[in-house]
């Protein structure tokens, strides 16, 4: 098997988990920075606003490094999506195909079903509240929370961060409650 090959391969929590986890001390030990996406958008917004907004007055040149490593995470994706992209159908358990097949998702030859994302569902009010409604919230989680799952689970808890710890079960309290009790009556809109 080639190397190429091997990338295109989904791989394992074993070799993923520490291959990420490995960017918290490569980015402290060489150059003193946080891992985290989030706060790239505000560097992104006041580098390019020049409204007189508190929030957005700092000196974002400083973090302008957050700025590439967005854009290498962007560019990473078009290069992946278009050269190292995996035919095969995403593997699903057999109990979550049949519940969400009771919703009318069937299709998962990629990662995300389009049954529930594509602009055409933006018109529905099932699509609507996933898409548009669900991104302010993780922006409005995201911001309420001083930082985003990256920042806090894989950088404030290997700081070992109180406030990473409390975000960290918030994320995940949320998530349970989110796909067991309030995305069913979602997607049965």
């Amino acid at each position: 098997m080639s190397i190429i090959e091997m990338i295109k391969q989904p791989w394992p929590w074993y070799v993923a988990g520490p291959v990420i986890g490995l960017m918290v001390p490569i980015l402290l030990i060489f150059g003193n920075k946080t891992f985290g996406i989030s706060s790239s958008l505000r560097h992104m917004c006041a580098a390019c606003m020049p409204a007189k907004i508190p929030f957005f007055q700092y000196d974002w040149k400083k973090e302008i490094w957050n700025l590439f490593f967005v854009l290498g995470v962007f560019l990473g994706g078009i290069v992946s999506a278009y050269y190292l992209k995996n035919d095969a159908n995403v593997l699903v358990n057999e109990k979550l195909v049949t519940e969400l097949s009771k919703y009318g998702v069937s299709d998962y030859s990629s990662i995300i079903p389009n049954e529930l994302f594509n602009w055409g569902s933006l018109q529905t009010p099932r699509g609507f509240i996933l898409m548009v409604v669900g991104g302010f919230l993780v922006g409005f989680g995201t911001r309420y929370a001083g930082g985003c799952t990256s920042g806090h689970s894989i950088m404030g808890l290997s700081n070992l961060q109180l406030p990473s710890l409390i975000a960290t079960i918030s994320f995940m309290a949320g998530g349970f409650l989110m796909a067991n009790l309030i995305l069913p009556y979602i997607l049965s809109l």
